[in-house]
C-alpha cells in the first residue's frame, strides 16, 4: 500500500545542466540506506548549473519525481536538492567562549553554538551550511565531544559553506513550482563528498573533482572538512558541442558518439575503426551519412581535454594541494564516465587518480551507480546524517561572549597550510 506522505523516506533531487535525476530510498532500523525507486528526464532549461527556464527545469523536475513515485508506490512531499553552480564558497569560522575551568556542561555547548550563529557574517550571500565540526579545549584541536571535560576555554570550528543568492533563490523557486517542499538546499561537493570519499581520504586529504555537463566543481577536503573549493565553467557538454560542430552532427548523435566510441586515450588501432556519423538536418533522407576514423573523435575530445585538465590543475595549485604526489585525486560526475578518464587525468595531473562512484546504497540500479550519479547518492547519505545547522538553533538570550580566532580567510589558509 503507498504510503500517503512518504513518511520516513528521503528524497533527493540532482538538477544539472544535462539531467534531472530523482531517488526515493528509505532507512531501515539498521541504519543501512535501501533504494526504493529512481526516475529520470532530460535537462533542457539549465545552464552551466543555472536556472535559464523555469518552465523546461519545473517540467523536468515533476516528471523525474513523478517517475520515481510511480516505481516506489508512494508520495512524497519534500525532497533534498543540490546546488552545483558557480559562485559556492566554503570557509571555516572558529569561536571560543571562556569557562573559568569549570566542568562542560551541554549549556555551555549550546551557549557556544548560538555565540557560533551569531558570529556567521553571509556579507551578502546565501548560507547553505553552518555546521560546527571538531571542538578546541584550551588550544587542543580536533576535540569531537567535549560534553563532561574540564576547560579554561572552549571552542569550535564552524565550516560554512555559501553561494550567490539569486541562483539558489531560483533553484528553490522552480523545486516549489513542482508541488514540492525543500528540505534542504545542499552543495553539491559537500553531498558528493559523502557518496565517494571514505572518511579516511577527508581526513588525511584528498581532491574531488566532479565533471558536470556544464560545471566542474573542484573540493579540496583535509582534517575531515570540504577546506576549498573552485568552479569551472565548463564540463563534459562543452565536448559533446565540440564532436557535433567538427563532424555537422546532431548534439544527440555526438553524445552517442563520445558515449560509445570517444575516449580520453588513443591506440594505434584507432586509425583503423571507422564511425557512421548522421547528418544535422532532420530531413536528410538520402542516407549519405559521413563516415570517420575513432581517432578523428579522439582527438576532438582530448582537445577539449587539454584545455579542462590544465584548469583543473591551475585550480588544485590556487588552492593549496601542492603536498607529496601520493595526495589522491578522486573524479567523479558525468564526464568522469569517459573511457580512460582515469588514466589521463593522472597523466596530466601527476597524481594517483581514481573514479568516484555512489556507494553505500542498498538496491542502486546498474544504470544509475556510476559517477554521473554521485551527487544523488551523496545527498541520501547527506539527508541520512541528520547534520547540525547553526541556522536552525534560536538564541533565548543575549550572549556577552567574545568571538575569538580571527577572520575567515586566514582560518582558512592557516588549515590548508598545516596539511599541505
Amino acid at each position: 500500500m503507498a504510503q500517503a506522505k512518504g513518511e520516513g523516506l528521503i528524497t533527493a533531487l540532482d538538477i544539472g545542466s544535462w539531467k534531472v535525476s530523482a531517488l526515493i530510498a528509505e532507512k531501515t532500523e539498521s541504519g543501512e540506506l535501501n533504494v526504493l525507486a529512481t526516475g529520470q528526464r532530460e535537462s533542457q532549461g539549465v545552464k552551466r548549473g543555472y536556472i535559464a527556464d523555469m518552465a523546461s527545469t519545473e517540467r523536468a523536475v515533476r516528471e523525474a519525481v513523478e517517475q520515481a513515485e510511480r516505481i516506489a508506490g508512494t508520495n512524497i512531499e519534500d525532497v533534498w536538492v543540490s546546488f552545483s553552480a558557480g559562485g559556492l564558497v566554503s570557509d571555516i569560522a572558529p569561536v571560543e567562549v571562556e569557562l573559568g575551568g569549570h566542568r562542560i556542561e551541554q549549556e555551555d555547548i549550546n551557549t557556544l553554538l548560538m555565540s557560533g550563529q551569531q558570529s556567521i557574517d553571509p556579507d551578502g550571500r546565501m548560507i547553505l551550511h553552518a555546521q560546527p565540526t571538531l571542538y578546541t579545549l584550551d588550544g587542543l584541536r580536533g576535540v569531537k565531544q567535549p560534553l563532561g571535560l574540564y576547560a579554561d576555554r572552549l571552542g569550535v570550528d564552524i565550516h560554512v559553506v555559501s553561494a550567490d543568492g539569486s541562483p539558489v533563490r531560483n533553484l528553490d523557486l522552480c523545486v516549489r513550482s513542482a508541488y514540492l517542499k525543500v528540505k534542504s538546499i545542499v552543495a553539491s561537493p559537500v553531498a558528493t563528498g559523502m557518496a565517494c570519499l571514505s572518511e579516511e581520504e577527508r581526513e588525511l586529504g584528498v581532491a574531488l573533482v566532479e565533471m558536470g555537463a556544464g560545471v566542474t566543481n573542484v573540493s579540496l577536503f583535509c582534517g575531515g572538512l570540504l577546506v576549498g573549493l573552485m568552479s569551472i565553467p565548463y564540463g563534459a557538454a562543452d565536448i559533446t558541442d565540440d564532436i557535433a560542430s567538427a563532424f555537422g552532427t546532431r548534439r544527440n548523435h555526438a553524445e552517442r558518439m563520445k558515449c560509445f566510441y570517444g575516449s580520453a586515450t588513443a591506440t594505434p588501432r584507432d586509425n583503423h575503426d571507422m564511425i557512421e556519423v548522421a547528418p544535422i538536418s532532420a530531413d536528410d533522407d538520402s542516407g549519405d551519412s559521413s563516415r570517420i576514423t575513432r581517432a578523428q573523435l579522439i582527438a576532438v575530445i582530448r582537445q577539449r581535454l587539454e584545455h579542462l585538465m590544465g584548469e583543473v590543475a591551475k585550480a588544485l595549485k590556487d588552492l593549496g594541494f601542492t603536498g607529496p604526489v601520493g595526495r589522491q585525486v578522486v573524479l567523479t560526475g558525468g564526464g568522469a564516465e569517459l573511457k580512460g578518464m582515469a588514466d589521463y587525468a593522472q597523466g596530466v595531473l601527476g597524481r594517483a587518480v581514481r573514479i568516484g562512484k555512489p556507494r553505500g546504497l542498498i538496491g542502486m540500479p546498474d544504470a544509475h551507480s556510476g559517477p554521473g550519479f554521485a551527487t544523488l547518492g551523496g545527498l541520501v547519505h547527506y539527508a541520512a546524517s541528520n547534520p547540525t545547522d547553526l541556522r536552525s538553533i534560536v538564541p533565548q538570550h543575549q550572549l556577552v561572549h567574545r568571538v575569538n580566532g580571527g577572520g575567515l580567510i586566514q582560518r582558512l589558509i592557516r588549515v590548508i597550510g598545516d596539511n599541505f
